[in-house]
């Protein structure tokens, strides 16, 4: 029997995630795993929304901005240094919170990730000379015809996912989606998984003033500062590709930070798809009293 608790916080953007697991943390005197993909990175503060040093003191976290933008990591990197420090985190903690809106890298730590076969290397440098002369449509488009499965749930303006899933195609001749949801290493401590959501209107609006706060943060000075390296996949993200194009003079200013939000709001949507897939997570409303989140957690102990 599992006598190990990980408490999964999850849900869009901007929902209120944060507040939530540094309320549990505190009342079960214990600490928070980040699962946010882009809040590793020390370089990008403003723009991923890094909880604020007063949040940071108020819990201790772990995997928050522990990376260079130029550091190579992928969701298998992560899973294996969360399992190592969650293992170790275990031996001083009954529970643990783990708390982000990178669905597959909350996946990866909860349920562990697919197995693929090994393709050869030479079809990703192919691939990536696609999307450098051809562009992200090219690749979409590919993805669409050789598995429109996984087509309709990857985040499709990503590239480094589709060219994941396009070098799986090739290599194994079979649907990148064909090696998904297949058994996985069971875990040897218990998932509780609790989602906060609202309305779609409410969850645009909290988005929006959002990126207005981080624009009066110094957002756009923060990318300026990160301009030499946006090439890098870190630097593929929202909030930072659009002031990106700004600075390029591609567009004007209002223009690009009424795209942050759109994308946002895209992205927003995308991760309430992905997680209301696990039919297990409790949901609750964005302005449930943490005690009531309580009472339901102490009754899946």
């Amino acid at each position: 029997m599992n006598t190990k608790t990980l408490i999964s916080v999850v849900g869009p953007t901007a929902i209120g995630k944060t507040s939530l697991a540094i309320q549990l943390a505190n009342h079960f005197s214990t600490e928070i795993i980040s699962a946010d993909s882009r809040q590793f990175y020390k370089d990008m503060c403003i723009g991923t929304a890094v909880p604020s040093a007063e949040e940071l003191r108020a819990a201790k976290h772990h995997f928050i901005q522990n990376l260079s933008i130029i550091d190579a990591y992928s969701v298998g990197d992560f899973e294996r240094d969360v399992i190592e420090r969650i293992t170790q985190l275990f031996k001083i903690h009954d529970v643990l919170i783990l708390v982000g809106g990178s669905g597959l890298y909350v996946d990866a730590v909860t349920k562990g990730l697919d197995s693929f076969p090994k393709v050869d290397d030479t079809i990703r440098q192919d691939l990536n000379l696609i999307f450098q002369e051809h562009g992200l449509k090219h690749l979409q488009e590919q993805l669409k015809t050789l598995d429109p499965i996984y087509y309709e749930r990857v985040d499709i303006e990503n590239p480094h996912r589709l060219i994941r899933a396009l070098e799986i195609c090739i290599g194994s001749g079979k649907p990148y989606s064909s090696f998904l949801n297949n058994p996985k290493q069971k875990r040897d401590f218990k998932t509780i998984s609790i989602g906060l959501e609202a309305e779609r209107p409410i969850i645009y609006d909290r988005i929006n003033k959002r990126v207005d706060m981080m624009m009066a943060q110094g957002l756009l000075d923060e990318v300026k500062s990160l301009q030499p390296y946006k090439h890098l996949n870190s630097l593929n993200t929202v909030g930072y590709k659009e002031l990106f194009k700004h600075l390029d003079g591609e567009w004007d200013l209002d223009f690009s930070v009424a795209e942050i939000k759109k994308n946002t709001r895209r992205f927003s949507k995308r991760q309430l798809t992905w997680f209301k897939k696990n039919e297990a997570t409790l949901w609750f409303d964005y302005k449930s009293d943490s005690n009531t989140i309580l009472e339901s957690i102490n009754k899946k102990m």
